[in-house]
C-alpha cells in the first residue's frame, strides 16, 4: 500500500533543491577559483610551454657550438706553443735530412 504524506513530499521536494543549490554553488566556486588562479598565472609571467622549449632547444644548440669552439681554441694554442727541443734531437735532424739523396724529386723507375 502506498501512501501519499504531503510533508514528507515536501521534504523530498525540498531536499531536491538543496542538492541542486550546493551542485551550483560548487560549479560556481570553481568557475571563481580557476578565474583568481588564472590572473595569478597571469600576474607571475610565466612562460608557455612552447616559449620553454623553443629558448631550450636555443640553448642545447649554443651549448654545443661552445663546446666545439672550446676544443678549437685548445687545439690552437696547443699548436702554437713552442715545442721545446733538445740539444740530441737537433743534430739528428740534420743527420737525417743528409741521408736521403733523393731531394732532387728524381725517382727511379
Amino acid at each position: 500500500m502506498q501512501t501519499r504524506n504531503p510533508l514528507l513530499n515536501d521534504f523530498a521536494d525540498l531536499m531536491t533543491d538543496a542538492f541542486g543549490a550546493a551542485q551550483a554553488m560548487g560549479e560556481e566556486a570553481r568557475a571563481v577559483f580557476r578565474a583568481r588562479a588564472d590572473r595569478m598565472v597571469a600576474e607571475m609571467d610565466l612562460v608557455t610551454r612552447e616559449e620553454f622549449d623553443a629558448v631550450k632547444a636555443a640553448l642545447d644548440a649554443s651549448q654545443g657550438e661552445v663546446d666545439a669552439l672550446k676544443a678549437r681554441i685548445e687545439a690552437l694554442e696547443a699548436a702554437a706553443k713552442p715545442k721545446p727541443a733538445s740539444r740530441a734531437k737537433k743534430p739528428a735532424a740534420k743527420t737525417s735530412a743528409k741521408a736521403t739523396p733523393k731531394a732532387s724529386g728524381k725517382a727511379k723507375s
